[in-house]
């Protein structure tokens, strides 16, 4: 039974990305990404942090495919080690965001009450800061390591999740699935996470890949401005800021090749979100 279900979702989505080429296209370069941040460090043709003073700002060449860097690193293996930090503090970020968003507003919409005043209290005064001003000042006040970035950027998107949840178990809480798992016997944990989660999840697929691509911002943003990853790290924004002043002695390189996969990432994600729902979403298997 399970092993049918299961190939019956992999034929759905197979049946997806074929109907349409662009989400194909988006989740074959997700996959790339995926590998670079699997297998990438050990494939580099260069250390990463090995300086070659000798070779500072050199153009990109078949030697260096993107160039090297004012200590002569090599920008190509950089770029490519910085995938597995940036993607998995973006994967890490989005993941503890969904799963305890997603939870208060479940708790929130489904049963109302007080837990639903004091949950939309604690969203709303979250909301109330500028997100990155209020991750700047999170780090700022933890310190910049990976872990309090992840926090950070998690905490700026918990309100997404909290909203968006809330408002979809808020519209299903009294439909007639759900009436009918209460007739069933069915207990009122085992109905939110077992008849209304699985309901409310399409939407909140798309929102995760959206948000992926806001993480990936958020981080790299913060080490744009020295509050993210410290240097010498191979990280996507810090080499966009170490790069930025070289454009204008024509070094242009230094910060294109990482900016330019800076962008391509959060624009996969972006969308990847349509086929993303059509593959969850259960009213497209009919």
């Amino acid at each position: 039974m399970i092993s049918g279900t299961l190939d019956g979702n992999l034929r759905h989505a197979l049946y997806v990305l074929g109907e349409n080429p662009v989400t194909a296209a988006a989740f074959a370069l997700f996959l790339l990404f995926a590998l670079l941040a699997t297998f990438g460090p050990a494939l580099v043709p260069y250390d990463p942090l090995a300086s070659n003073t000798a070779q500072a700002l050199n153009a990109p060449s078949i030697s260096h495919w993107f160039g090297t860097d004012q200590l002569g690193r090599d920008i190509f293996s950089r770029v490519v080690v910085a995938t597995r930090l940036d993607l998995g503090i973006a994967i890490a970020a989005v993941a503890l965001a969904f799963s305890v968003g997603t939870l208060l507003g479940l708790i929130g919409g489904y049963w109302g009450g007080w837990a639903d005043r004091i949950i939309g209290r604690i969203v709303d005064t979250i909301m109330a800061f500028p997100l990155f001003v209020l991750a700047m000042g999170i780090v700022a006040g933890l310190g910049n390591s990976v872990a309090n970035i992840i926090y950070a950027t998690a905490i700026i998107n918990l309100p997404i999740y909290a909203r968006l949840s809330r408002a979809e178990a808020n519209i299903r809480c009294n439909a007639g699935f759900i009436e009918a798992a209460r007739l069933c016997g069915n207990g009122e944990v085992r109905i939110a996470l077992g008849q209304l989660f699985p309901n409310i999840l399409p939407l909140m697929a798309v929102q995760v890949s959206l948000t992926l691509g806001y993480a990936i911002l958020n981080a790299a943003g913060l080490s744009f401005i020295g509050l993210g990853v410290r240097p010498p790290t191979a990280e996507w924004g810090i080499m966009v800021a170490e790069g930025a002043s070289n454009i204008v002695s024509g070094e242009w390189w230094v910060a294109l090749f990482p900016g330019l996969v800076l962008m391509t990432a959060v624009f996969c994600f972006n969308l990847i979100g349509d086929g993303l729902r059509d593959i969850v979403d259960p009213v497209r298997r009919t």
